[in-house]
């Protein structure tokens, strides 16, 4: 399927659309919601930090020496586990008199390490929050807070490996996008579904328009959503009035041959029987005016058959009862008559009338050339009806075969005939989108091979 194809089809449009937006919220769901996770982790982190900074100042005291000391260790066993990840230390601030002084107490967990913070002086009891290197290099995360006791001024610090904040962040995000991923994959399987069931009814649509194209039916007769049920009536109203215009174009053809013949009857019966001048020419005036009524009218007949969808002709009825006629007519030249046998399935899309219209010409023309034998067969090639005339006549000439599908063009005037009938078949059948060819026949005299619209 090509581009174009593809930017023209509905179905792409719509599973385009529905991918797209499907994709864009999935993305969105899982940036906003990985956002809110890592933002609650933070505040928790932060949080925890703030409760051992509570406890670290609540458990602060001054022993008989007046040296910084806590009533009761800290609750979380991983201050005292080295390098744990979790940290507290106190520092003398300058003051007092006094100069500062690096890690007056520190957590078990420091073991020989001393946290390197800032120098920051917060105002006292106020808590600020900085990012520092660990004891082994890692980011950590720490809360600090300056009190004083007994006008001694102390920094309390509290920090904690950034990766007790980032991997649980990191494996949400990696089970929120797995999730996503199956949800998304989930939608585009729905989105898929609901456009090929949601277009199904324009799928029956087309076949049921592809079998009255093909002759199947003459209109279409299935159930259809409401949506599109206005559309299939409209279009059975317009093949109806189709079907209207056809017999009435037939009505008005025939009207028109009777109304004609009629009176050429007349002036053929005057002249009759009569051998001057103007007897004759009115004979052969009248002859003329009856060809060309002929085949005027079976234009404008074919012409408005071919406008009527739905027509569907069989091949082997038609070709079995010309065959009959041809031997009547031609019963005293001891012809030998051969119509291949045919399957039920090649038929034509068309009239019938205009399928024995152009064999019956066919026909005719073989056997008024053939010397003994004339064959009929055909076929299926290429989704066309493929028919063919052969007969063992003397043939045409390649050069002469283009000029006899012209009007009123024979080949010998010796043999009786109007000079239309090749040119009639040609015209029906380019009416119908198809053509006829002269060739040599294998029988040695003239093929003729005309080719029309299948019906399937």
């Amino acid at each position: 399927m090509t581009l174009a194809t593809l930017r023209g089809s509905l179905r792409f449009r719509l599973l385009l659309g529905t991918l797209f937006w499907i994709a864009a919220t999935i993305l969105v769901a899982g940036w906003g919601l990985g956002n809110m996770f890592r933002q609650h982790v933070e505040l928790q982190f932060h949080a925890e930090l703030k409760t051992h900074l509570d406890q670290l100042t609540a458990q602060l005291a001054l022993d008989d020496q007046g040296r910084p000391t806590l009533a009761m260790p800290l609750s979380d066993p991983r201050l005292n586990k080295p390098f744990a990840g979790l940290y507290w230390q106190i520092d003398r601030l300058a003051g007092a008199g006094l100069p500062a002084n690096l890690a007056v107490m520190r957590s078990r967990s420091l073991w020989d390490q001393v946290l390197r913070v800032p120098a920051d002086s917060p105002a006292s009891g106020e808590v600020h929050q900085h990012r520092i290197a660990g004891p082994q290099g890692e980011m950590l995360g720490m809360v600090e807070r300056s009190v004083r006791i007994d006008e001694l001024p102390l920094r309390l610090i509290v920090a904690a490996d950034e990766g007790l904040m980032i991997e649980p962040v990191a494996r949400f995000n990696k089970e929120l996008w797995l999730a996503l991923g199956v949800l998304g994959l989930g939608l585009a399987l729905a989105a898929l579904v609901q456009v090929f069931i949601g277009l199904a009814p324009l799928r029956k649509l087309r076949a049921a328009l592809g079998r009255v194209h093909r002759g199947e039916a003459q209109r279409m007769e299935e159930a259809f959503p409401v949506e599109i049920m206005p559309l299939v009536e409209e279009f059975n109203t317009v093949l109806a009035r189709n079907a209207e215009v056809v017999e009435r174009a037939r009505t008005q053809a025939g009207n028109l041959a009777h109304a004609l013949k009629t009176p050429l009857s007349v002036l053929a019966n005057a002249a009759d029987g009569k051998d001057d001048a103007l007897a004759r020419l009115v004979a052969a005036q009248v002859e003329m005016a009856r060809r060309q009524v002929d085949y005027h009218l079976a234009r404008a007949q074919a012409a408005a058959a071919v406008r009527l969808p739905g027509a569907r002709t069989p091949l082997e009825p038609v070709v079995d009862g010309l065959a009959r006629t041809m031997r009547r007519i031609h019963a005293g030249r001891d012809l030998e008559l051969v119509a291949q046998p045919m399957t039920a399935s090649l038929a034509f899309r068309g009239e019938e009338q205009d399928l024995q219209e152009m064999l019956g010409n066919l026909f005719d023309n073989a056997c008024k050339w053939a010397s003994r034998r004339v064959e009929i067969d055909a076929g299926i090639e290429q989704d066309r009806l493929v028919i063919r005339v052969d007969d063992d006549g003397k043939g045409i000439a390649a050069a002469q075969r283009e000029a006899m599908l012209r009007r009123g063009v024979r080949a010998d005037q010796q043999v009786p005939g109007s000079g239309l009938g090749l040119a009639i078949v040609d015209d029906l059948a380019r009416m119908y989108g198809g053509q006829v060819v002269l060739a040599d026949s294998p029988l040695g005299g003239l093929r003729a091979v005309l080719t029309l619209p299948a019906a399937q």
